[in-house]
């Protein structure tokens, strides 16, 4: 990925606007933001910083709450981990809470995140094409990454003052509504709830349909398509995401 430079003369009555100047509008100009980047299309800096507030939100949390206690967690109470012996499941501890281990979890995520910003952005490419308009990935990479912006940040905040207002006791990141930020129905459910039950709930978040919103703007001005249909296209991806959520939960628990 490269990003635009923005000191390319723009095009005749383009709105111009810096890579500072988008991260800044998006939250109060949305639509304007996302007009000037159907012309210059940016996707790069945002990008990595979303990507850094993943893995620096994770890195807080397993400081907060315990690396080691987080992944016993996972494992002993794990449905694939049923069958193993108490020796084999420390076995599987030891080795997951190593340097190894700990490699895996941030290049997991770190991967994950760079994965789902371009799967992503080619979703909506896919989808305004359906619909009968234009967008090249580019366009699409500048809508997905500038969409899920304001929300991560105001998430990451949120969660960065829960974290240390909260117990670490208190902070159960494998119950539903028990983890950092509360911002779903997931909260209404008990320990011992279905995973599909809470997998559904939790897609109910506030600021996953602060980003909804953002994305149907993005694609109505960068895709120039009628705002019916870029709400068709941005609901319909988020449908499939709540399906795979709770398809996953259901078949391993998670």
């Amino acid at each position: 990925m490269s990003e635009t430079n923005h000191l390319t003369p723009a095009p005749a009555g383009a709105p111009g606007m810096t890579t500072p100047q988008t991260l800044s509008s998006i939250f109060f100009e949305p639509a304007e933001t996302f007009t000037a980047l159907r012309e210059r299309p940016r996707f790069l800096v945002v990008g990595l910083i979303l990507v850094a507030m993943t893995v620096l939100v994770s890195v807080l949390v397993f400081q907060r709450v315990g690396f080691e206690e987080f992944m016993r967690d996972q494992i002993e109470n794990s449905p694939r981990t049923e069958q193993m012996t108490p020796e084999q499941k420390e076995q599987a501890i030891a080795m997951q809470t190593g340097p190894v281990g700990k490699a895996l979890v941030y290049g997991t995520l770190l991967i994950g995140s760079v994965i789902a910003i371009c799967g992503g952005a080619a979703l909506y490419l896919l989808g305004v094409m359906l619909m009968g308009g234009r967008l090249s990935y580019r366009q699409a990479l500048s809508v997905w990454v500038y969409s899920s912006f304001p929300p991560a940040v105001l998430a990451t905040l949120v969660s960065i003052v829960t974290l240390y207002l909260k117990s670490p006791d208190d902070i159960d990141l494998n119950r539903p509504g028990g983890g950092i930020l509360q911002s779903n129905l997931g909260l209404l459910l008990g320990p011992d709830s279905s995973p599909a039950l809470a997998a559904l709930l939790g897609s109910f978040d506030l600021f996953a349909f602060y980003g909804l919103f953002l994305a149907a703007v993005g694609l109505r001005r960068v895709g120039r398509i009628s705002s019916g249909s870029a709400w068709a296209v941005v609901i319909g991806l988020w449908l499939l995401l709540v399906l795979s959520r709770v398809g996953w939960a259901a078949m391993f628990g998670r």
